[in-house]
């Protein structure tokens, strides 16, 4: 259990690291924005699946 924590503290601090200097999280080419009067819809798509495999290379480093 404590390995786990460990991993999920590193990488959370990696993650605050990466958005706070420059890494565009969430405004990557693919990700949707559709625009429409007042409102705005915002569709993650390439973001979600970076970060998706991300998670599972870890998880696979962890396992090991």
């Amino acid at each position: 259990m404590g390995r786990i924590l460990i991993v999920v503290g590193l990488v959370l601090v990696a993650a605050g690291v990466a958005v706070q200097f420059g890494l565009p999280l969430g405004r990557l080419p693919g990700d949707i924005i559709i625009r429409r009067g007042n409102g705005t819809i915002y569709i993650p798509i390439v973001t979600c699946l970076i970060v998706s495999i991300v998670l599972s290379v870890i998880a696979a480093l962890v396992r090991r």
